[in-house]
């Protein structure tokens, strides 16, 4: 279990996720000179490096340095693909591959223990760094997110990857499909899930191979790939221009000191930048904080140790803003396009037709910390917490708004669609209300969800005010559903839930995705000022007065145990693990 006590929440760090900006991969591929080892069944995968040198950045004030060393996995004839699901929360995340041979499909069950959790294959990369001495400076290993930044390796490939962006880090994930398209590369670069590592500015040799265990697994060939890295170091100051920055790139590793940092390259701006706390939050938990899943400012992004005050993370990622972003890049920047709501209100007799609808389901409660309020509250107490709401299908939540002249609302309904996708009914459900606090400045559809703080015995304690969502498709919850969508659109809410001035609004929640609001948002949190202390339950409740038309009404709500202590000013929440996740 978590114990943590009081902490004041922070503002958000906008920053990367698992994978780095996509690049273009062409034959001009450095490899291994020999062919790998073809596996009996599936895709022949290789490991290749993009280059054979690389210039890695040292920022001064932000000790480490990342090493994305333009190393990919490649897959020809046939895509690498894994379903990584777990029945329950009391069952352990288990692995199958999908072989495809002769345009059939057969699953192959992969050993137990191949993973841990949906954030990829553990261990997957074999790093080390020597100096130019020829003396070891680095040895360790590297996760491996199949669905990291990727592009074609020839020019035969599928245009498009059909494969998800990221590998989800929500700690409630029930399912996620993991892939490298035939033709395709993926970065084995563990991006802002993996440690930095300390190296003076100066020249060194990286060499990266594949783990045993997964060699003999996919029939990879041993046959490491060696990179000569030259490690810069550099200032921010030197960023703005500031008068005596400087530059050291040519200090040799011999020369002692131990110089840190990385780029702006490794951080990327949220689409909703109050959507998610940093992953770097002092004193978080390792668990807490909630960064992405396929889009930063959504869902849950392992913490980093305390390293930098706000000052400097702002800087990074208003320089970050300006990476932009691509086709097949992962690393958070990405905008969806908003979604086109019908040109006018539905006219005629609403009907509630027999086709499949959304069904709605919530998530327990997470990222759960004592705060003293956004704004220091003097004699406040308040437990915040992280909630999300997801869709199993097998049809979209589809809802539009429409705002007639003068009104300060607008008029919301669902529509639902046959199985050719043909708008085939609609129903009236509820309201539309514009946000302007800080953290949310977007249309919320009202009623989507409650928030109740349940005592022992299950009874209400303390309701929270927030019944009102902006939906988006945050979080990957369950790609393994019938009908799951692995490219949902208005992926970030600087896109999907309007603006002031909007005379009609398109809000979805597409199936196997979530919508995860974290604890630094205002109304994430209930006032227990006067609460005792002692055992309760954060109830997440999904459409709590069955405005929405669902397959299933009996499965929305989902429970989280707590326990309250302390003394007022001083309160405390212990968070036990729910079944197997030990996550607060």
């Amino acid at each position: 279990m978590t114990r943590t006590r009081t902490t004041r929440l922070r503002r958000p760090l906008l920053a990367g996720t698992t994978a780095v900006a996509a690049m273009a991969v062409t034959a001009g591929l450095v490899a291994a000179t020999s062919e790998p080892a073809e596996a009996a069944t599936g895709p022949k995968l290789s490991l290749i490096a993009a280059t054979d040198t690389i210039t890695l950045t040292s920022w001064k004030e932000d000790p480490g340095v990342y090493l994305d060393l333009g190393t990919y996995l490649t897959a020809d004839g046939t895509p690498l693909e894994l379903k990584v699901t777990r029945k329950s929360y009391k069952d352990p995340v288990t692995i199958t591959q999908t072989v495809y041979e002769g345009g059939r499909a057969t699953t192959k069950a992969l050993p137990k223990g191949t993973v841990k959790d949906f954030s990829g294959l553990p261990g997957f990369a074999e790093i080390t760094v020597t100096d130019k001495a020829g003396k070891k400076v680095l040895s360790r290993t590297e996760n491996f997110c199949p669905n990291n930044a990727s592009g074609r390796v020839r020019p035969d490939a599928p245009a498009t990857s059909k494969y998800p962006e990221s590998c989800p880090t929500n700690p409630f994930t029930l399912g996620s499909v993991w892939g490298v398209e035939k033709g395709w590369a993926a970065n084995t670069y563990a991006g802002s899930y993996t440690d930095s590592v300390k190296l003076a500015a100066g020249t060194y040799t990286a060499k990266v191979g594949v783990a045993k265990k997964y060699r003999d697994l996919f029939g990879i060939a041993d046959k490491p790939v060696t990179v000569k890295v030259k490690v810069e170091e550099r200032s921010y100051d030197d960023e703005r221009g500031t008068p005596g920055a400087a530059l050291r790139s040519d200090r040799s590793a011999e020369a002692g000191g131990e110089h840190a940092g990385h780029g702006a390259d490794h951080l990327a701006p949220a689409g909703h930048a109050g959507h998610a706390p940093t992953p770097a939050q002092a004193a978080a938990p390792a668990t807490s904080g909630a960064g992405p899943s396929y889009n930063v400012g959504h869902g849950p992004l392992k913490a980093a140790p305390p390293a930098l005050p706000w000052a400097v993370k702002k800087e990074q990622a208003a320089r970050a803003m300006r990476i932009g972003d691509t086709g097949g890049q992962t690393d958070g920047s990405r905008k969806a396009p908003a979604l086109e709501p019908l040109a006018k209100r539905p006219a005629g007799k609403p009907s509630v037709p027999d086709v499949p609808k959304p069904d709605l389901r919530s998530l327990p409660a997470y990222g759960i910390v004592i705060s003293d309020g956004e704004k220091d509250i003097p004699g406040k107490d308040y437990l915040a917490f992280s909630a999300n709401v997801w869709n199993a299908g097998p049809a979209q939540l589809v809802v539009d708004g429409f705002r007639s002249p003068g009104k300060a609302k607008m008029d919301a309904y669902q529509y639902f669609y046959d199985a050719q996708g043909k708008q085939v009914g609609y129903t009236p459900t509820g309201t539309m209300e514009w946000d302007p606090r800080p953290g949310h400045v977007h249309w919320h559809f009202t009623d989507f969800a409650s928030y109740r703080l349940l005592k022992a015995d299950k009874k209400e304690a303390v309701r929270s005010g927030k019944e009102a969502f902006c939906l988006a498709n945050t979080d990957a919850v369950d790609y393994t559903v019938k009908n799951a969508n692995w490219h949902p659109f208005n992926t970030d809410l600087a896109t999907a839930c309007g603006q002031e001035t909007s005379i009609s609004v398109r809000e979805v929640l597409d199936v196997g995705s979530g919508d995860t609001y974290t604890q630094d948002l205002p109304g994430q949190s209930f006032d227990i000022t006067d609460v005792p202390n002692g055992t309760y339950y954060i109830q997440v409740l999904a459409n709590p007065e069955k405005r929405l038309k669902e397959t299933d009404l009996g499965n929305n709500s989902a429970l989280r145990k707590i326990v309250l202590g302390g003394k007022p000013g001083k309160r405390t929440v212990t968070v036990p693990a729910h079944d197997l996740v030990n996550a607060n």
